[in-house]
C-alpha cells in the first residue's frame, strides 16, 4: 500500500510549510465551529482543506514552490517584528553601556557607546554616514 501511495505521489508537489499552516488553521476552524456552532467556521475549514489537498496533489511544482516562498517571506517579516524587539542587546550590561542604531540605508545594526553626544556614525557594511545622539 505504501508503495502504491509513493508511486501516486511521484511527480506531485507534496507537503510544505504553507500546507502545514493551512491544515493547522483548518483544525482551529473546526474547533471554533464545535465551540461556537457557527457554520461559517465549517465552511472555512472545508475551503482550507480543499485548498491544502489541491496544493499537495498538484503537479505544478514551480507555482507551489513560489507560493511557499511568498508565505515564508511573509512569515519571516511577521516573526522578525517580535524577534528583534527585545533581542537587540545581548545582555543588560550592553544595554547600559551601548545604544543600537540601524543604518537607514541597509538596516545593519550598529552598536555605539552611550554618552558621547551627537556623533557621526559610519555603517561598516555599506559605508553610509548618519548623525545620531548617543
Amino acid at each position: 500500500m505504501r508503495d502504491r501511495f509513493n508511486q501516486f505521489m511521484m511527480g506531485r508537489y507534496g507537503n510544505d510549510q504553507l500546507n502545514r499552516f493551512i491544515f493547522i488553521v483548518t483544525m482551529i476552524s473546526i474547533v471554533l465551529e464545535i465551540i461556537t456552532r457557527r457554520s461559517i467556521f465549517y465552511f472555512i475549514a472545508i475551503i482550507l482543506l480543499v485548498w491544502g489537498y489541491y496544493r499537495m496533489f498538484s503537479r505544478d511544482m514551480q507555482r507551489r514552490y513560489a507560493e511557499n516562498e511568498k508565505f515564508l517571506g511573509l512569515k519571516d517579516r511577521v516573526t522578525s517584528v517580535f524577534r528583534h524587539s527585545s533581542s537587540d542587546y545581548s545582555s543588560r550590561e550592553d544595554k547600559k553601556n551601548y545604544r543600537i542604531f540601524r543604518c537607514p540605508q541597509c538596516k545593519q545594526k550598529i552598536r555605539v557607546p552611550r554618552g558621547r553626544g551627537r556623533i557621526r556614525i559610519r555603517c561598516p557594511k555599506c559605508g553610509n554616514s548618519f548623525i545620531k545622539k548617543s
